[in-house]
């Protein structure tokens, strides 16, 4: 594209001076020149032809004069459009005037067409970066809306409507929250009916952070999802997406899960934990016990892994607490974490409350320990209560 330049001068041969000095850009396509002979002219044609990059302008004209034409163009707001101001060698307090009031260089009269050439490259230089810093912001501004969008799709694919199972009301309670680092995080959490006396819940977090984890954790959740409502057990779930989810997985991406299948009319507890942060049990006599470590790997790493799955029993008033590492890898401003230890002590105060408000609880201590410190990792939560 050529660099479209106006000239503004109410002196008719300085438009042959120009045109036949710049006469090879012209004619390879480099330089495209307009010419007007007064700042009214000029500002007639800039309101019609919006895409001139300079400004050749002399101070001095009837009916506008430059400085009044700069001020105008300064009101376009447009930082790509430069002007370069034209005076009498004399008029240095108009030259001085049109500096302080944004033009970009000055000539002065006689012009010296060697000079005016360098300014004009000069100007060039800057225009050329002012662009790409702007495509460069536009682009940014349509990243931003796009992940906006893929925030609010993210969030609607994670239930959000409390108690989830209100037919079960009675004997059960589940409540949970996902709150992530980055406009999209790589956390999820998820609960599912598999039949009449069975409950599919799961939390996760995948690796990484941002958009590449926020994809994986929608393929994860979906296909756990599609497999656990289909009634196999929980080692079966993890075993059967491990093997799809390594065979698809990208720059060695995986993801920690704890899948549980949970009884309505008994309580118990079928669970797989594949490399994820062990859940509390917490009692209804105060007690908070961690449940073992896993054994199992993570999922998407081996696709020939063959996962084991464990057994508990809530008791009525039991409640199950699972979260991830954003919780216990909080940290403030004085580079210390939140920890297993201060999780349980937030929990032995909260095994009397209702799961929304466990929930809460913990993401309210985790909030008064991080203070401003910007959070670093997605903080998600998941309690289920054998009412």
């Amino acid at each position: 594209m050529p660099t479209k330049i106006l000239s503004v001068d109410d002196e008719n041969d300085l438009e042959l001076l120009l045109t036949q000095y710049f006469r090879r850009k012209i004619r390879k396509g480099e330089y495209e020149f307009d010419f007007a002979h007064n700042g009214l002219e000029a500002l007639t044609m800039l309101l019609k032809k919006k895409d001139y990059d300079i400004i050749l302008s002399d101070i001095n004209m009837p009916e506008m004069d430059g400085l009044t034409l700069l001020t105008k163009i300064n009101e376009m707001q447009n930082p790509a459009l430069k002007c370069i101001m034209v005076s009498a060698y004399g008029d240095m307090g108009n030259i001085r005037q049109a500096m302080n009031n944004g033009a970009f260089d000055f000539a002065t009269k006689p012009i010296d067409l060697d000079d005016l050439s360098v300014t004009i490259e000069k100007a060039i230089e800057q225009i050329t970066y002012i662009k790409k810093m702007q495509m460069e912001h536009n682009e940014l501004e349509g990243i931003k809306g796009d992940l906006a969008v893929a925030r609010e799709i993210q969030q609607a694919i994670l239930p959000r409507i409390f108690p989830p199972f209100p037919e079960n009301a009675e004997v059960l309670d589940i409540a949970a929250s996902m709150n992530a680092a980055k406009d999209v995080g790589g956390d999820f959490y998820d609960f599912f009916r598999i039949d009449d006396d069975h409950i599919g819940f799961v939390i996760a977090d995948v690796s990484g952070k941002g958009v590449p984890a926020s994809i994986f954790m929608a393929v994860s959740r979906t296909l756990i999802r599609a497999t656990g409502i289909r009634g196999v057990s929980a080692s079966e779930c993890m075993t059967y997406s491990n093997g799809l989810l390594a065979q698809e997985s990208a720059n060695s991406m995986f993801v920690t899960v704890f899948y549980g299948i949970y009884n309505i009319k008994t309580g118990e507890v079928r669970y797989t934990n594949a490399g994820h942060n062990p859940p509390y049990l917490m009692k209804t006599d105060g007690n908070i016990i961690q449940l073992p470590l896993s054994k199992n790997l993570v999922v998407g790493v081996m696709d020939d892994f063959e996962f084991t799955e464990e057994t508990l029993t809530l008791e009525p008033g039991d409640t199950l607490l699972l979260y991830t590492d954003g919780v216990t890898e909080a940290f403030n401003s004085h580079e210390e974490d939140f920890g297993e230890k201060r999780l349980e002590e937030a929990l032995s105060k909260l095994t009397q409350k209702s799961c929304q408000e466990i929930v809460d609880g913990v993401k309210s201590d985790v909030s008064a320990f991080v203070g401003e410190t910007e959070q670093s990792d997605d903080i998600t939560l998941l309690a289920l209560k054998r009412v």
